[in-house]
């Protein structure tokens, strides 16, 4: 009997013992670091459907377990399309060195990799990775870059036939972009593929760069009285001034074309490209990858897999201009 009221004295000593020391276990496990991405944007912090990237980008990385204060820190910039000052906010996301970094199309992307080579990065709306030197090859990015573009190759030859089905007797197209923030302006890899297409369309070509909004309406009211439909080329200042772009195209009775939906939800003519939200949900699971140890090297640049149709109607019947039924049933979204 004493021997047993022993062995339970000594069994309930080493049990107390043990929750004793248990709290003072449990807090000298090392809690696991908060991961930090920063994100240099590119444009306006206020523009709406930049806010739904984001939403979607951040949903993303929900989904693949990361919550905002919880096990991950996003600090976004926004220098709008101001290429200086974006080389400033990059230097400042550096200076706070992140885990990976966001860029938001090639002005945002060439400020990160001017700033520093060490950081991984993940850019979106990209059109031209392997051009603008941000990778060596599209399998094999090399180095810490990689992302997602906005448009394949042959985009030109859709814009224009989507032009031409639109208003039928057109001979010749204007190419609206700003030198300092399209990729290669001139030679840009949208530029080119729109040039390569025109003779199989029956159209010639001109280029029409601007730099502020009064270059874009006086570029407007030339290509109306010129009878000259216009392709908007995507970059940073297209998506910056797109209310004036669209404004002065309706005002001039110029027919357009749009990179993106959002122009003809505000009152543009036609549209056919990416959605970039689905971009930024892509985005998240490199985010991801590189945050749980995958190289950026190691993770293939990825073109658009889906492309929108978005027509408005109105606008057409503005322009006088009929859209078939044909043209109809392929959109994506019709705008009466």
């Amino acid at each position: 009997m004493q021997f047993d009221q022993l062995r339970r004295r000594e069994f309930l000593s080493l049990i107390g013992g043990a929750a004793a020391l248990s709290p003072l276990a449990a807090r000298a496990q090392p809690r696991e670091r908060i991961k930090r991405i920063g994100a240099l944007m590119g444009i306006a912090e206020n523009d709406p459907e930049a806010r739904a990237w984001v939403s979607a980008f951040q949903r993303g990385l929900a989904e693949l377990g990361w919550i905002e204060g919880h096990n991950v820190q996003m600090e976004f910039r926004w220098p709008a399309g101001d290429t200086a000052v974006m080389l400033v906010q990059a230097a400042d996301l550096v200076a706070h060195q992140p885990d990976v970094i966001l860029s938001h199309a090639t002005p945002a992307t060439a400020a990160i990799r001017k700033t520093t080579r060490s950081i991984p990065n993940v850019f979106v709306v990209v059109a031209d990775p392997v051009g603008s030197g941000f990778v060596d090859s599209f399998p094999r990015p090399g180095g810490t870059s990689t992302g997602f573009t906005n448009f394949e190759t042959t985009i030109g030859s859709k814009w224009l036939e989507l032009l031409k089905e639109v208003s039928s007797g057109l001979v010749r197209v204007a190419m609206l972009y700003n030198p300092a923030t399209s990729p290669g302006g001139r030679d840009a890899i949208h530029t080119r593929s729109i040039v390569a297409a025109a003779p199989s369309f029956g159209v010639s070509v001109v280029a029409s760069p601007f730099h502020g909004t009064e270059d874009i309406d006086m570029a407007f009211a030339a290509h109306g009285r010129d009878r000259t439909a216009v392709i908007i080329i995507p970059d940073t200042s297209t998506t910056l001034h797109s209310r004036f772009i669209v404004e002065a195209a309706a005002h001039h009775h110029v027919p357009t074309i749009y990179p993106y939906r959002d122009f003809v939800n505000v009152g543009g003519l036609l549209s056919y490209g990416v959605d970039r939200a689905d971009l930024y949900r892509h985005a998240a699971s490199y985010v991801d990858r590189i945050l749980r140890g995958t190289l950026p090297a190691d993770l293939p640049v990825q073109n658009p897999t889906k492309y929108e149709l978005a027509i408005n109607l109105k606008t057409a019947r503005a322009l006088g201009l009929e859209v078939s039924p044909m043209l109809l049933g392929r959109a994506d979204e019709v705008i009466e």
